[in-house]
This record gives structure tokens, sequence and C-alpha cells, in this order.
């Protein structure tokens, strides 16, 4: 290599150099940037996440105070003062009010509260089908059971063990009109169901015997006794 050669090199080498240099001044806080941003992005997770996790212990420790009287009345009252933060806690907090007012024989309260959480748009839906399954099954007594029937299958609908639940609560109120060959073909249905646990399959079995029919585990097929 020549003299001139490497002189050519060097000064070609000398511009990269200053080139990148300006680039750097030009664009360079464009990566200063990114990095404040990463690092206060990282910084403000960490923020919420104790600061959820403080929320959470507050409505931990508010949920325990409530309940420690010995007086229901007091309870509901106490956790009815709570504020829950957000949808799901305040649905929490509804059903636990409920309980407390059923203890206290506030039954009215109790439905009224269950009803307010599951017309509650806010609230995800599996806290509003709780809270209807609850409290229809608490109007059992009241409400006429053609309006029961229409709740419950809303739920039935929903499938799941909610929905097999309420398909009980349905071969109930059909064994109250004393339509036995409609509460044995909803209780084979319920065996049927995939989803079935073992207590609601026991008690499926029990009520067709009882009813004077014949449990079919494999074709869905029920019969009737002549016995």
């Amino acid at each position: 290599m020549s003299n001139s050669d490497g002189f050519i090199e060097e000064v070609t080498e000398e511009l990269r150099r200053d080139q990148m240099m300006a680039k750097l001044k030009k664009y360079g806080w464009i990566a200063v940037l990114a990095v404040l941003l990463i690092v206060g992005g990282a910084a403000f997770s960490e923020y919420r996440k104790a600061q959820a996790r403080a929320q959470a212990e507050g409505l931990g420790d508010a949920v325990l105070a409530a309940l420690d009287s010995d007086d229901a009345a007091v309870r509901a009252t106490a956790l009815q003062g709570i504020e829950g933060g957000s949808a799901q806690a305040d649905a929490v907090l509804s059903m636990l009010t409920a309980s407390e007012q059923l203890s206290a024989d506030d039954l009215d309260g109790a439905i009224a509260t269950l009803n307010e959480v599951s017309v509650n748009g806010d609230i995800p839906q599996v806290y509003r089908q709780i809270a209807s399954f609850k409290a229809l099954t608490l109007q059992a007594e009241t409400m006429d059971a053609d309006t029961r029937k229409q709740g419950f299958e809303a739920l039935a609908a929903v499938g799941g063990p909610l929905g097999l639940l309420a398909q009980e609560q349905l071969a109930l109120i059909a064994i109250q009109q004393g339509d036995t060959e409609a509460a044995i073909a909803t209780y084979q249905a319920v065996l049927n169901d995939a989803g079935v646990t073992p207590d609601l399959q026991q008690r499926a079995l029990q009520v067709i015997v009882a009813l004077g029919g014949e449990p079919d585990l494999t074709s869905g097929l029920i019969t009737e006794s002549n016995g």
C-alpha cells in the first residue's frame, strides 16, 4: 500500500467518525429518550403494582374489621360502608353483605342486595349470574313458580356448573308443579352433562329413582318404572 492510499483511508475513516458524531449530536436525544421511557415505564409499573397491593391489603383489613362484630346486622352495615375500588371488589362486598343480611334475618335486604349485583352491567358476568341464582333460590316461597322458572331458564342457557345448578332448580319447580315427567327429563339431562359434579350427579340419581324413573347414564333416555 502506498503512502497516498494510507492517507486517503485515514481521511475517509476520520470523515466517517465526524459523520457519526454529527448524527449522534443530531439524533442522540432519541436514544436517551427511549432509555428514559423504558426506565420510567418500569418504575411506573412497579409503582402501580405496589399501589394495587396496598389497596388490596387495605380492602382486606377493612373487611376483617367489618366482620369483627358479633352482631350480623352491624357486620352488614359495616360492609355496606366499604368502598371496593373496582367492580369486582364491589360485587364480592355486596355478596358478603347479603350473607350477613341473611344471618340477621333480613331476607328482603339480602334479596335486594343480590338483585342490585345481578343487574349491574359494570360487574363481571359470573358475579351477576351467581347473585341472580342466589336471589332466585331465596324467593322460593315468595315468588311464583313461573317467574322463578324464567329466571333459572336464563341461567341454565349459560352452561357450566351454574347452568347445571339452574337445571336442578328447574327440575324442582317441575316437581312442585306436579310435572314428574319434565322433572325426570331435566335431571336426566343433568346426568348426561360432561360437567356434572359427583354431588349433583348423586342428587339427580336419587331424585329420579324417588320419582319412579330409571336413570340412563349412557343414552340420555329415561324410562318410567312400572313399580
